[in-house]
């Protein structure tokens, strides 16, 4: 075999192609497992979120009640465990692979949403899951994402930091101007922008501890990637906080990737395509997903929580209510 004039052994290329497919299986496998348990995560975290009520959305005592709850300790838990996938999948397998996979955590939500409803998921819901399902199966397979550099250096990162710093603002600033669907919308977004931040500062920290082992301590992308974490928690507790899962986790879902697929491809270089053709179905591939999200955000089972949260307030005052009566 003879590639750039240079002979390769057909056996040594066999084993490299060996390898490849190896580390390609890992990363695919641990993202789809860190999009399951993020899944778990965000419904036991919403469900107890929910209950603070809205008076604490975007102020820092909102963690530090929840951090008091111990049903939240286990959901933190359990993304803290996903988090570890993601990082395992993202030591074998480049950004862009990786994170439109690791978005598959609203495929395992509704079901589980579904479930703890007791109601079936409708025709609408299964379209929606298969645009989704189709859309990344559309993305990966025209040209699977190369890797780009390893750790891109601070002056890489600043207008980036800056970008998704004003986005991530903005969007809470208008989510706390708002009520109801609004305020959920606007505040998901605002997490889902600094969560792709995080996925990718993920990555970096990944890289550079792979390289220096524990001199990356002497680095500054884990500490970025400690603040990145706050500030994404609390943005996406806020929104869990403020209504129905069924309707925040869609945002997120939609948002997260796309920012870790823009600093994929300008801040780690990592190749999405090779001929306008293929960038041209990836994109395609993109907004299925995309499309197939905002479906199941208007689904049977999203209504039926927005409509449980909403009443929620209303059955607490006819408790408070039938308790004096008596």
């Amino acid at each position: 075999m003879f590639s750039a004039g240079v002979v390769v052994a057909p056996g040594r290329a066999c084993l490299l192609n060996g390898e490849r497919l190896v580390t390609t299986v890992i990363a695919v496998v641990a993202a789809v497992a860190a999009a399951f348990c993020f899944a778990v995560a965000s419904i036991v975290q919403q469900s107890v979120a929910r209950a603070s009520g809205a008076d604490e959305v975007m102020r820092p005592r909102l963690l530090l009640d929840l951090a008091r709850r111990p049903r939240w300790l286990a959901g933190i838990g359990l993304d803290a465990m996903s988090f570890l996938i993601l990082a395992l999948a993202l030591a074998f397998g480049p950004l862009a692979l990786v994170q439109p996979l690791a978005s598959l955590d609203v495929l395992f939500a509704l079901p589980l949403i579904a479930r703890r409803q007791r109601r079936r998921l409708t025709l609408q819901d299964g379209i929606g899951a298969m645009a989704v399902a189709a859309g990344i199966v559309i993305f990966l397979a025209v040209a699977t994402p190369t890797g780009g550099v390893g750790a891109p250096t601070l002056a890489d990162w600043a207008p980036l930091f800056l970008a998704a710093g004003l986005l991530s603002a903005l969007s809470a600033l208008a989510g706390l101007r708002v009520r109801g669907k609004a305020r959920v919308v606007w505040l998901a977004a605002a997490a889902g922008s600094i969560y792709g931040v995080l996925d990718a500062l993920a990555k970096a920290t990944v890289d550079v501890a792979s390289m220096r082992g524990l001199g990356f301590l002497a680095t500054w992308e884990p500490y970025a990637l400690l603040l990145a974490g706050l500030v994404g928690a609390l943005l996406g507790q806020s929104a869990f906080s403020s209504g129905a899962l069924s309707l925040s986790l869609p945002v997120l879902g939609t948002l997260a990737p796309i920012t870790a697929v823009v600093i994929a491809a300008t801040v780690f270089g990592e190749q999405l395509a090779t001929s306008t053709w293929q960038l041209g179905l990836q994109m395609a591939g993109g907004a299925t997903a995309v499309a197939g999200i905002a479906v199941l955000s208007r689904s049977s089972i999203v209504a039926a929580e927005t409509r449980e949260v909403r009443d929620r307030p209303l059955v607490r005052v006819r408790s408070i209510v039938s308790d004096y009566a008596n």
